[in-house]
């Protein structure tokens, strides 16, 4: 599948530069079902639409601020991830913290962009975290990971989002800032970011525990590899 991925990236390179109006639409596009499906995946209410009427600065009546908040964030999240990719800034834990810090601003201040200070369990998963006190040197071990791979950008992506998720190093906000860390490096790299959609969530929940607890990664990388596809694919459509 990355072979596949990779035809299709190039015939998309092919046509660059891509036309104006169409990068503006598929970009706002993008935004606004990637903060949507990202936030609903963790539990968010706000549906499609009131996501997108939240980012353009309206309330909705009976919905908690915290949940206009994980929207306005996340958008604000992505801008900052676009601007470190632009820039072709080097990732490392301090990006990550900030990431992290823009995802609970105005939600948790005192914990956003901190590792966290106890121990955890994820409901649901098999797998539980490391103790806290190991969170540093785990995250020194990741990073140092990341930057001597050799091998797919795709495959180091999905790495890159399953290992951060299996550290857990974050009282909360992890899956979100998971998936901007997995979409950060897919853009560097010259991919489109992919977004994993929520009523994929039970798929996408077992394909992380499985790599977490038999450390198998294939079905975590074959459903990064088949969403970075059905993007291409899509935008290829679009520019017929």
């Amino acid at each position: 599948m990355f072979k596949q991925c990779d035809q299709l990236k190039k015939q998309l390179d092919a046509l660059r530069p891509l036309p104006r109006h169409t990068v503006k639409s598929l970009h706002e596009q993008l935004v606004l079902e990637w903060t949507y499906n990202s936030n609903a995946i963790e539990g968010n209410t706000l549906t499609l639409k009131e996501t997108k009427v939240v980012l353009e600065g309206i309330t909705i009546g009976g919905k908690p601020m915290r949940e206009h908040f994980e929207a306005i964030n996340h958008k604000e999240a992505i801008d900052y991830v676009e601007g470190i990719v632009s820039q072709q800034e080097p990732l490392s834990e301090r990006l990550i913290r900030a990431i992290h810090q823009l995802v609970l601003k105005n939600i948790d201040d005192d914990n956003a962009g901190r590792y966290r200070r106890e121990n955890v369990v994820i409901a649901g998963a098999e797998h539980t975290p490391p103790d806290h006190l190991h969170i540093p040197q785990q995250m020194n071990d990741l990073m140092d990971w990341y930057h001597s791979f050799s091998g797919h950008p795709i495959e180091r992506a999905a790495r890159l989002h399953s290992d951060f998720v299996r550290i857990h190093p974050f009282v909360d906000g992890n899956g979100r800032t998971a998936r901007l860390l997995m979409n950060l490096d897919l853009m560097a790299s010259g991919y489109l970011p992919v977004v994993i959609k929520a009523v994929d969530r039970l798929t996408y929940y077992e394909a992380l525990d499985k790599a977490h607890t038999e450390q198998d990664y294939d079905d975590f990388f074959e459903l990064v590899a088949r969403t970075e596809e059905d993007a291409l694919q899509s935008h290829l459509k679009l520019l017929g």
